[in-house]
Parts: structure tokens; sequence; C-alpha cells
């Protein structure tokens, strides 16, 4: 009976029960890390919904001249020679495409989301070269050229807040919505334009867009040399893509930037024929015939800007909840230390109900950073928590004394998790060290510590 009470008061069956206990207490930790992600994507519901009614991401692509030419094809049915005549489309990118524009961020809320959307204003110009069929050994005469027509692709046109004139050389234009044939821009607007296969000139465009859009601004880069300049007032911006800006400039009043694409940095070619959709009869004649590039990755080489909110409530929150077992740890350290030195017994009880308190730090986290802000927040937590643990703390050893150190200590650690939330670059290096230093000073601490005796006494 003796050995059975000097194994329950032991100092190693503690430790034990306290290691459980914190493995144990990661349970509500884990469901508090689903609720921040069941918020999170209530955010992303409301982003979505405010993005429908404003316009969503936007990827501009074009212009891109298309000229119509007709094409026949020979084919066998039931032993009798059969012409069909089709329509084809050929496409031809620009020479130089350079887009000038501005973005204007604006703030939605929604509920109690925020969410970012724009206001884009592009002046888009550049030129074409004569169409070219040569290389494709197509009848001059089959080439529909009172046919042809410039198309732009906008994935979201509800986001147009203006009518889009182009100025086509001398000729004043006005684009339609629709494109004739979807092989390349599934939606856009289009323009019918004039070309004299005979000139031997280049055919200037100009356009202006303004548009509507939600975070991502986005071109494909289609001229033989396409030149994007942006600016903005947003200072958070994050560019996206497969280029990156050549130069950029970025301060407290926004930030401004240059894109320069040449052709051979892209994976498409400056001109081809499109493909079509075939008659299932036909299809196995017209295949054999099939002279189509096909152009893939197109919108792949896309390039823009994304107006970051950077770090958000949740975003913190999710890397705060990564140092719960840490706090969790060294909370538990700092009890079963007093528990041992002052011979005072603390029960599990009162370590679950400390480490409940702990857990719902993250709750009052969560849900005041939802109206007050995360930094705000964060420190009404750490107020409320520590306040609650210290008092509590001090009913248990029945005196005050290592309840405050108890929560100078934990004060300590909020605040150098805090430092390490607002870090980005430095993050794991401070954390890495910090880390170090807290069980250097553990083991500092402890060191002359007689466990074996402490367990006798």
């Amino acid at each position: 009976m003796e050995k059975i009470q000097k194994f329950k008061s032991s100092l190693s069956l503690k430790l034990f029960v306290v290691g459980f206990l914190v493995f144990i207490l990661m349970i509500p930790t884990a469901m508090i890390a689903i609720l921040v992600n069941e918020r999170e994507n209530r955010q992303s519901d409301a982003i979505l919904e405010v993005s429908e009614k404003w316009g969503r991401k936007q990827m501009i692509t074009g212009p891109i001249l298309t000229v119509p030419y007709k094409k026949i094809y020979e084919s066998m049915v039931d032993g009798n020679k059969k012409r069909d005549e089709v329509i084809r489309y050929a496409h031809f990118l620009p020479e130089s495409l350079m887009v000038n524009g501005e973005i204007l961020p604006e703030t939605r809320q929604r509920g109690i989301y925020e969410v970012v959307v724009y206001n884009a204003d592009l002046n888009i110009n550049g030129e074409f070269n004569v169409p070219d069929f040569s290389k494709w050994e197509i009848n001059p005469e089959m080439v529909m050229y009172d046919k042809a027509f410039l198309s732009l692709g906008i994935p979201d046109l509800r986001g147009v807040k203006e009518n889009i004139s182009l100025k086509w050389n001398n000729d004043e234009l006005s684009f339609i919505p629709g494109i004739e044939t979807n092989d390349i821009l599934s939606s856009g607007v289009s323009a019918g334009v004039y070309i004299d296969p005979n000139d031997k000139i280049k055919y200037k465009y100009e356009l202006n867009l303004v548009l509507n859009g939600s975070r991502d601004l986005e071109f494909v880069p289609i001229g033989r040399t396409t030149e994007v300049r942006l600016a903005s007032t947003w200072t958070d911006p994050s560019f996206q893509g497969s280029f990156l800006p050549n130069k950029y400039n970025l301060n407290e009043n926004g930030f401004s930037a240059d894109w320069k694409i040449l052709e051979i940095n892209r994976n498409f070619p400056q001109s081809f024929l499109g493909t079509m959709t075939l008659d299932e009869g036909t299809n196995t004649a017209f295949n054999k015939y099939e002279e189509a590039i096909q152009v893939g990755g197109v919108q792949s080489s896309s390039f823009g800007v994304r107006l970051l909110v950077v770090a958000d409530e949740y975003q913190k929150t999710v890397r705060a909840l990564k140092y719960a077992i840490m706090i969790l740890s060294l909370t538990f350290l700092i009890l079963f230390f007093f528990e041992a030195i002052n011979k005072k017994r603390v029960h599990a009880l009162q370590y679950i109900l400390i480490g409940l308190a702990l857990s719902l730090f993250y709750v009052l986290l969560l849900s005041i950073a939802e109206h007050l802000g995360f930094d705000l927040a964060y420190w009404i937590s750490v107020v409320a928590t520590l306040g609650l643990i210290m008092f509590y703390s001090k009913s248990v050893f029945a005196a005050w004394r290592p309840a405050m150190i108890e929560s100078l200590i934990l004060f300590f650690i909020y605040s150098f998790i805090f430092v390490i939330l607002q870090l980005k670059d430095y993050a794991l290096l401070v954390g890495s060290v910090g880390l170090f230093v807290i069980l250097a000073v553990v083991m500092y601490v402890s060191r002359k510590i007689d466990w074996y005796n402490l367990s006798e006494k």
C-alpha cells in the first residue's frame, strides 16, 4: 500500500501525466483551427458575392486580329466524291502592345468582412502588320478580308463600365459583345475592321477600357513586344504570373510597375490558324487535312498584380495557433516546477482548467479580431487570459508570488510570439533563436534541482 501511495505521489508519474494532458489539450486547439478555417471560408463567400456584383478578377487578352477564310475539304461518301466548304479563321497578333493603366482600389463591406475591389482605367494601343497568308499556301481569293474583326478578351463583361470605342488608323469603331469564334477567347468583345491586302502600311489601334474587377488584374503578352505600365494607391501589391516587373516602385503612397515581354519569352507564335469542331459525320475526313496550329497555354503566360491583404486576421490567427503547443508545454512546465519546489500539489483537473483557458485565448482572439483588428484583439485576449490564470493560480498555490511569476513569464512568451507574427522574412530565424533561449533559461534554472531527492520527499 505504501509503495502504491509513493508511486502516485512521484514526480515522474506527475511529469508523465502533465505530458499526457498537453497532448489531450491539443484536441480543442485543433477544433479551433477548424473554426478559423470555417470563418475564413465565410469570408471567401462574402468576397465572391461582392465580386459577382462588382466584377471578378480580370485577365485582358488582346487585341487579336482575326481574318476568316474559306477552305474546301474533299471526302468520299458512299463511293461518291464530296466537296465541303467551311469557314476557318486565321489569327494575327500585334507587332506592339502597350498598356498604360491606373488601378483605383476600393474596400467594400459585406457584413463584418472587408472586400478589396478595383476600378482600372486602361489605355491600350499598338499596331498590326498586314495579315500574311503566304506561309500557309492559302489561295488569296479564299480569304475574306471584308469579314476581318478585332477581338479583346475580357473574362467578366459585367465589369465593363463604359462603352469601348476603337480607333483603327483613321476609323472610329465600336466594340460589340461576343466573339465570332471561341477557339482562343471564350469571353470578350469584338469589332469589324477594314483590311486591304494590297496596303503596305501598318494598322494602328487604340482603345480605352474602364473596368471593374476584384483583387487580380492580369494581361496576356500577345504583342511581339508587350509593354505594360500600372500605377495604384494600393500599398500591398503582389506581382503574379509568369513575369515579374522589370522595375517597380513601392512606397507609402502606392506602387508603380513596368513590364516588358518579348515574343521569344512566350510559348506561342505570332500568327496561327484556329481550330474548329466539325460535324461527327465528316470529322474523320476533315481531320485528314487539318492544318491548324494548336495554340496551348496562351493564358498560362499571363502576368499582372494582385491587390493583397497582407496577413489578415485569419492568417495571423492560424500562425498564432502554431505556437499553442509551446505555450501549453511551457505553462505546464512552470506549474510543475512550482509544484515540485514549493511542495504544493496541483491536481490534474487544475492543469486542465488552466489549459482550457489558454485554448480559449484563440477563440477570443478570433472573435474580437473580426471586429477590432488583430493587433488590438491580441492584447485584449492576452490581458483577459493572463488575468484569469493569475487569479486562479493564486488560489491554487495560496500565494500571489508564484501566480505573479507565472503570469509575467506567460506575458513575455505572448509578447515574443506577437513580435514573430509581425515579422515576414525573419520570423523563422527570430522564432528559432527565441525558443533556444527559452530552453536555455529552463535548463539553467533547473540545473541544481535534485529531482530524485524531491521525488523521495
